[in-house]
């Protein structure tokens, strides 16, 4: 089979079509046949080193396909099946062997491109809004790149929740989808400091929580928009990790809340997986939200791929396929 490798820590040009071994699963373990594959910040995260991996390694946490086979011991799947995942590396590839308890059934009348695009950044978007800071009727909330893929379903959510959503965005085209999204207020932060005008429209310090995946580019404006005790959420690095940060800080703004999740936390269990992976998916079946494959590229395009998520060249999800 063919699939995506990285050899060495590094930028896009890392990102090879190889010829590789085909592997049989092993006890608690599925060979799937990849339909999609999406793309993500933690991918790039991966390829450069920032959050490292043994190497070489195929990239790709998430994707959707087919049961070939199951190894011993595997009672939550079987072959035929369609599934969908989160966490399994090596998901840039046209098969993929990983562990079966990450797998979760894809519903009747989702496509498979569909369920590769939403479930992790689908899954990201809930637990924020439900969970890292459950959001409720009148909470206001800043969404930081509301025209990516989280941003785009996090302000469906949060809007589903009752919040008032405050939303940055890089471009008139991406204001337009922040818009649709259903954002009350979005800001051009290439035009305007974005502070300055989240408190022309609400006032001194309005915000209850900032949902920030951008990283060291918003942080600490960020913080000086929040209410008192208001919660900053950074969870993720696409400008940069943020610098270490005094406690001292969150008194001096007003004993603020600072947290830095992953899903790795919010679904530790399957209970959890299954839970998550099924509001996700009922909420796109049901139209409560709507996912935007902004790309769909052949898996030998993926350094295209990473180089346009990278230079915030896109908008919704950005999807792998075979071929």
């Amino acid at each position: 089979m063919y699939a995506i490798r990285v050899e060495s820590y590094g930028g896009a040009e890392q990102l090879q079509w190889k010829q590789v071994p085909d592997r049989d699963p092993g006890p608690g373990e599925a060979r799937v046949t990849v339909l999609a594959a999406g793309v993500n910040f933690i991918d790039t995260y991966h390829r450069t080193g920032l959050y490292p991996v043994e190497l070489p390694f195929t990239p790709g946490l998430e994707g959707a396909g087919i049961v070939m086979e199951v190894g011993e011991g595997v009672e939550e799947i079987e072959a035929g099946d369609r599934v969908a995942w989160t966490k399994c590396q090596g998901s840039y590839a046209e098969q993929l062997v990983g562990p079966a308890d990450q797998m979760v059934p894809v519903p009747d009348g989702l496509e498979m491109e569909s369920a590769a695009g939403v479930l992790l950044q689908g899954a990201t978007a809930h637990f924020l809004s439900h969970d890292t800071f459950p959001l409720r009727e009148g909470d206001r909330a800043l969404v930081h790149a509301g025209a990516g893929g989280v941003g785009l379903l996090l302000i469906q959510m949060a809007k589903l929740r009752g919040a008032e959503v405050f939303t940055t965005v890089g471009s008139a085209q991406k204001a337009r989808l922040a818009e649709r999204a259903g954002a009350d207020h979005v800001i051009n932060y290439r035009e305007v400091d974005f502070g300055d005008a989240v408190e022309r429209i609400a006032g001194p310090r309005p915000l209850d929580v900032v949902f920030d995946g951008v990283g060291a580019a918003t942080f600490d404006r960020g913080l000086s928009v929040l209410r008192r005790r208001g919660m900053m959420v950074t969870y993720g690095n696409a400008s940069g990790p943020v610098p270490p940060v005094a406690p001292l800080r969150l008194t001096q703004e007003g004993s603020l809340f600072l947290t830095r999740p992953t899903g790795f936390d919010y679904m530790a269990t399957r209970a959890e997986l299954l839970q998550r992976a099924s509001s996700v998916f009922a909420m796109v079946l049901s139209g409560e939200v709507s996912l935007r494959i902004g790309h769909s590229l052949r898996m030998l395009q993926a350094r295209r791929a990473h180089e346009m998520l990278e230079g915030r060249a896109t908008t919704g999800k950005v999807i792998l396929t075979p071929g």
